[in-house]
């Protein structure tokens, strides 16, 4: 394992790359498109137990679009996808579907419900529990990811943005995954309120043992918790692996995004804590 220096300034360890490990998903030839416009065409990727993985690339290059097309979320064009040893080019799978939690962009919490409502929009949907059993379970769950019990009987709109993602990530969790999916989890946030949720990420990964595959853009983030990246552009993986792989890859928007001044602040921000 490396050693590395996370947001709130603890050394933490770092996982190493999937080498020689059993994909918990694994995606092969993927081909996506809308219309006559493919968006991804004979994509590979491999998502490892226990890793952090980040998927960045340019403003429509496709992140998005792979990780609901994994989901099942988004049609295929072509290619295999195999999660948990099930080919979901197969069909669904809704056991498989509660192994994993997503949390969308902006939260896209149901306005109209409370935060423990939402949590508990899963359960009633998987689970056959009583009332009382769910509405404890989703009490723990919003302390879990660092609400407190009384924001549970709170509605997304008496939120603030940490806590809408902080709500939504609960919600994610409701089902007890395996893996989570997180779209631009620390967009719009503030860089304290980004740098401690980053951190609540590290944690619930090694207390509940999750695989996290992130979108991202933030480069403080990509410095702080994750273990690997995959650089999506060209309708494919361009390039994967850690930090130092992304600044050796030859590839003029991987080297202007890792190699530039923002990334060489959010590198030094890092040394500095």
């Amino acid at each position: 394992m490396e050693q590395t220096t996370n947001k709130a300034g603890n050394r933490s360890e770092r996982r190493t790359s999937g080498k020689g490990k059993e994909p918990i998903i694994s995606v092969r030839g993927l081909t996506v498109g809308f219309g006559d416009k493919p968006i991804l065409q004979d994509l590979d990727l491999d998502i490892y137990r226990g890793e952090v993985l980040a998927v960045v690339g340019a403003s429509g290059a496709g992140k998005s679009v792979l990780t609901r097309a994994i989901l099942g979320l988004l049609p295929r064009r072509g290619g295999q996808i195999v999660a948990f040893g099930h080919d979901l080019t197969k069909g669904g799978n809704p056991e498989l579907e509660r192994r994993w939690g997503v949390l969308f962009q902006q939260g896209a919490l149901f306005s109209g419900l409370t935060v423990a409502d939402n949590i508990m929009v899963p359960m009633r949907e998987y689970l056959d529990l009583p009332e009382p059993l769910m509405e404890s379970l989703a009490t723990m769950k919003v302390e879990l990811v660092g609400l407190r019990a009384a924001d549970g009987i709170k509605y997304p709109s008496e939120l603030s943005g940490g806590m809408i993602k902080r709500a939504a990530l609960a919600r994610a969790l409701a089902l007890d995954p395996e893996i989570v999916f997180l779209d631009e989890p620390t967009s719009g946030l503030d860089p304290i309120s980004a740098a401690a949720f980053d951190q609540l990420i590290a944690d619930l990964r090694e207390t509940l043992g999750l695989t996290v595959v992130m979108v991202t853009h933030d480069l403080d983030t990509l410095h702080a918790i994750v273990d690997r990246i995959a650089v999506v552009g060209e309708k494919r993986i361009l390039v994967e692996g850690d930090i130092a792989a992304m600044e050796r890859f030859d590839h003029p928007w991987v080297r202007d995004y890792f190699s530039g001044e923002r990334a060489r602040a959010a590198g030094l921000s890092e040394v500095s804590r």
